[in-house]
């Protein structure tokens, strides 16, 4: 029998045939032995999985991150707006296995995950009289990859978690019931997806309708990520030397580029989530979440307070040119041309000049991966295989030059591996802020050393469970096989 997909989870990132930017918006829900009949339709389906990153105003890439993971680290807190009571208990590390937080991320993650796994079905089974074999080949890598990110977050989010890899096709207790699968599982399937969208065009073999779409560099450079996370320094190594030396990848001149909506998918971006406010399609919701809300004209949205937290300001010298771009400290009504100061300082990265009172609809992209992180990736994988080396120090040097900072080689040739591991994850907190990766890189360090910066940064109630997430106990609830993390029991 043919299946609707009445389902939102299961529907959401097929769309109408013709559909082949990623700027399309999804229009209407088909049939599954329907749509994927030639190559338009595969073409769109494929479409619609990016979107399911960054399609709504509180998507995984579009808020969700900033709301439910990055208010358990030292750089963001609740503030006296923060009116959620799941976005305070997160902040506060109180939250439990019942935070609403913890289900969107579980539900997201795997409506993605679905999606791309009935997009490689199904694209495998098109007749070869309708669809191109190369775009065919490209298309299922091109879910592949959005796949792996998908697995990627969830097995850092929540350790073991169940591995599904074909289509949903029944809601029987039985098909929905699925064991986790231990973390190696769940990497080893992250790194071979990510090894078969290496095999993905480079960038520039893209037309310019295809632009914000999986390279064959995006691949190499989330997988050079994968291998740090695991401490498979070597592969880390190899993987982002291969993106350094061969991808054509290049830091802008100036930090501000970076966020520019003019030079959106330039040569510093690997995969961003593309945004595209006051024109029918989403707009970045992070840029009016952190927005003031009592400057007339601007029309911020305090709802969830996203203040910046533990000493992040004050570890920018006044020369670091990237302490003007990541915050604000001080602005300019558009309606009465004062300059209002604010009482904190607020986060200015997505802040868009064109869209001055309605910053929802902020066009600047959030990237997901940029090659300043891939020379991060480089140097600390070089450190922690041989210690400080001529060409760790090269590459957070690279950085920090654009940034108009001395060079770490000038000011302390001669650190030790530990201090230039401290000084890697120093430079990853300020070029990166703002960006979904603080609390992956406290928690990759261990309990610890997660424990010790949150407790310094004046979050008290750290402990070593809070370097996962508790499976989500709505889950738990549906599926029988599901246990919740050792760490969690109790909890």
């Amino acid at each position: 029998m043919k299946r609707l997909l009445i389902l939102f989870s299961i529907a959401y990132g097929l769309i109408l045939a013709g559909c082949s930017t990623l700027d399309e918006k999804p229009e209407s829900f088909l049939v599954t032995e329907q749509f994927y009949q030639n190559e338009s339709q595969a073409i769109a389906s494929v479409t619609g999985l990016y979107r399911k990153l960054y399609e709504s105003g509180q998507a995984l890439y579009n808020s969700l991150f900033q709301i439910g993971v990055e208010m358990a680290t030292d750089d963001y807190e609740a503030g006296p707006r923060a009116r959620n009571a799941h976005v305070r208990a997160i902040s506060g590390l109180t939250h439990d296995s019942s935070n609403d937080r913890m289900e969107q991320l579980w539900r997201q993650s795997y409506d993605g995950i679905n999606a791309s796994n009935i997009a490689i079905d199904k694209i495998a089974l098109i007749e070869a009289s309708k669809i191109n074999e190369k775009i065919r080949t490209r298309l299922i890598n091109e879910a592949k990859f959005l796949r792996a990110i998908h697995y990627f977050n969830l097995v850092r989010w929540f350790g073991p978690v169940p591995l599904v890899l074909h289509e949903t096709t029944s809601l029987s207790p039985e098909s929905l019931a699925v064991e986790k699968s231990s973390e190696a599982d769940v990497y080893k399937q992250i790194i071979a997806d990510l090894k078969d969208a290496e095999n993905l065009p480079k960038i520039a073999e893209y037309g310019a309708a295809d632009i914000g779409r999986a390279t064959s560099g995006a691949a190499k450079s989330i997988l050079s990520k994968v291998y740090l996370t695991q401490k498979d320094w070597d592969n880390a190594i190899l993987k982002s030397k291969d993106v350094v030396d061969h991808e054509g990848y290049d830091l802008f001149e100036d930090f501000s580029d970076v966020f520019a909506v003019a030079k959106k998918n330039g040569k510093e971006h690997i995969f961003s989530a593309q945004f595209k406010g006051n024109a029918g399609f989403q707009g970045n919701s992070l840029a009016s979440r952190s927005a003031p809300a009592d400057v007339p004209g601007i029309n911020g949205d305090y709802a969830d307070a996203l203040h910046v937290a533990g000493g992040l300001y004050e570890s920018f010298s006044e020369s670091d040119t990237r302490k003007a771009i990541t915050f604000v400290t001080k602005i300019t009504s558009p309606v009465n041309g004062q300059v209002y100061t604010l009482a904190t300082p607020q986060f200015h990265k997505y802040y868009d000049e064109s869209v001055v009172g309605s910053q929802s609809q902020s066009s600047k992209n959030l990237p997901i991966i940029r090659y300043a992180e891939v020379l991060l990736i480089y140097a600390e994988a070089l450190n922690e295989k041989y210690g400080p080396t001529e060409q760790s120090y090269w590459a957070i040097d690279k950085v920090r030059q654009r940034a108009h900072i001395s060079k770490l080689q000038d000011i302390v040739p001669a650190l030790n591996q530990d201090q230039f591991r401290d000084a890697v994850f120093l430079e990853r907190r300020k070029e990166l802020v703002f960006e979904y990766q603080r609390w992956f890189d406290l928690a990759r360090r261990g309990p610890t050393y997660y424990v010790n910066t949150l407790k310094a940064a004046g979050k008290t109630l750290a402990a070593p469970r809070h370097v996962h997430f508790p499976t989500p106990q709505r889950e738990l609830n549906l599926n029988s096989k599901l246990k919740q993390h050792p760490d969690w029991v109790n909890y």
